[in-house]
């Protein structure tokens, strides 16, 4: 079945909560880059395999802006919610916040696209249901990662070239 015939399984976001543990800190007692990565991708991993019903691995990560440190004994709350969509590919705009057990107020601390490709039990590409935009809001998201994805493919052209 062609991508543009397949409808989405669901559009909702994924979140995961976790809390920030001494093991995931440095020696300043903030939570080290790579466990906070590996949080984001998890999260936009699953919101595209709730998205399309398919497996996904990671092909690119762009755009990652990291805003505020996250502290020991903060807790996480990492965000990925699909915005754009391929033939084969989905990116997901994942948003991590630390929030305060007293009062659950969020702040934003890191920001970033991720690109997976749809794959199947013998690791090749398949298609996905494509995302359409339904307000202003999901178009703006759609053509920043369209953006991204333009530029990351005339890099690795240019790279093969």
């Amino acid at each position: 079945m062609p991508p543009q015939d397949m409808e989405p399984y669901s559009v909702e976001p994924v979140t995961l909560i976790e809390e920030v543990f001494p093991q995931d800190t440095n020696a300043y007692d903030t939570l080290f880059g790579g466990r906070l990565l590996s949080l984001m991708d998890k999260a936009g991993g699953i919101a595209c395999a709730k998205f399309a019903h398919r497996e996904f691995v990671t092909i690119s990560i762009d755009t990652l802006t990291f805003i505020a440190p996250a502290r020991q004994g903060d807790l996480l709350e990492v965000t990925g919610q699909v915005v754009y969509t391929s033939s084969h590919t989905a990116c997901t705009k994942v948003s991590a916040y630390t929030m305060s057990k007293a009062t659950w107020e969020k702040k934003i601390i890191c920001e970033g696209y991720f690109f997976f490709v749809a794959i199947d039990s013998m690791m090749r590409p398949i298609p996905v249901p494509q995302f359409v935009p339904s307000n202003d809001e999901e178009q703006r998201e759609w053509d920043k990662a369209n953006d991204i994805r333009a530029n990351m493919l005339a890099r690795k052209n240019d790279r093969e070239a």
